[in-house]
């Protein structure tokens, strides 16, 4: 029997939508959870280019729809994620039929193709997209990750066009560049610098998508705050877009645990208390938070990045109980 809690979207209904990302499985193993506690919903997977378009001539909509579906029926709002991003593609789509690298204008109509089929499909339902993600380095000395085919074979400009096809094909939509390690200074001064230049070239960039990968470690609170300072500076919305607290630092090697220890639920409970306290003081500028998962049992962190290793990131353990960290987020 679920414990009764008071729905989480519903006690923030007055700051942001507090969403989840999900998948068909979800919608049957999390519905209850789903339904009770989250407002908005992100495609986990089922909307990115390899599975929504996996042939030059194929779409596979299924999946996406019935997401779409769900929402509607539940009065949720939908976040598209992603657009552009250099993983999780097809393999048809960087080369030509010889299997050599296509060239820049090849690629771009590919781009605006896909682009303009899916944000058409999903306009009125899908009120803002990830456009572009991760497409800033890490540690390299340039703005942008190199390793990237789009940029290989397009060129810096790619993000900019991919912005404005999107827009072309849904001016309401908000649209948003979004990014992991967006609260490390140096990255973040990388996507300071790269909205900014698409801002000065009139290019729709709506809003800055925070992935909060974090842990019970790191970041701190004054980073994080520093950060919403410096992205809500230009004049954007913030999305705190796939949030989770591992119970690990990321190079904990450890693989032993089974469950987490009574320390890390009650530091988890701390870190998520102190971080929607600072979600809610920025409430201006952040207009949604999203958790990557429901609950414990389907997070994306088993095994990675350390293969074995079990994680326990949610606000819902691995059947569906409200943990702690629940508790202290509902306290205010």
């Amino acid at each position: 029997m679920s414990m009764q809690v008071q729905s989480l979207y519903q006690k923030y209904e007055s700051y942001f939508p507090v969403g989840t990302c999900a998948s068909p499985r979800n919608l049957e193993m999390h519905r209850e959870l789903l339904i009770t506690h989250f407002n908005s919903l992100t495609a986990e997977n089922h909307m990115k280019f390899g599975p929504i378009h996996p042939e030059p001539d194929a779409y596979n909509f299924t999946l996406a729809d019935q997401l779409v579906e769900f929402a509607k029926q539940h009065n949720k709002r939908i976040r598209g994620h992603t657009l552009v991003w250099h993983n999780q593609n097809p393999p048809w789509l960087f080369i030509d039929g010889d299997g050599r690298p296509v060239d820049r204008d090849t690629l771009l109509k590919r781009m605006e193709e896909h682009i303009h089929t899916v944000v058409s499909r999903y306009r009125g339902s899908i009120y803002c997209w990830d456009v572009v993600n991760e497409a800033v380095a890490d540690s390299s000395p340039g703005v942008l990750r190199q390793r990237s085919p789009w940029l290989g074979i397009i060129g810096p400009d790619f993000i900019a066009k991919a912005f404005e096809f999107a827009h072309a094909a849904d001016p309401e939509a908000l649209l948003f560049y979004n990014d992991y390690n967006a609260v490390q200074p140096g990255k973040r001064d990388k996507i300071v610098q790269l909205v900014k230049g698409l801002q000065d070239k009139g290019i729709p960039v709506h809003g800055v998508g925070i992935q909060g990968h974090w842990n019970l470690y790191w970041p701190d609170a004054g980073e994080i705050r520093e950060t919403i300072e410096k992205y809500a500076a230009l004049g954007v919305q913030v999305h705190i877009t796939e949030l989770d607290m591992s119970v690990f630092a990321f190079d904990d090697r450890r693989t032993d645990l089974t469950e987490p220890t009574s320390e890390m639920i009650e530091k988890q409970a701390e870190r998520y208390e102190q971080v929607f306290a600072l979600f809610r003081e920025y409430a201006d500028v952040i207009t949604n938070v999203t958790l990557w998962g429901a609950a414990d049992d389907t997070t994306w962190l088993h095994n990675f990045p350390v293969r074995g290793r079990i994680n326990w990131p949610l606000l819902f353990d691995m059947n569906h109980q409200p943990k702690p960290a629940l508790e202290r987020v509902l306290q205010f």
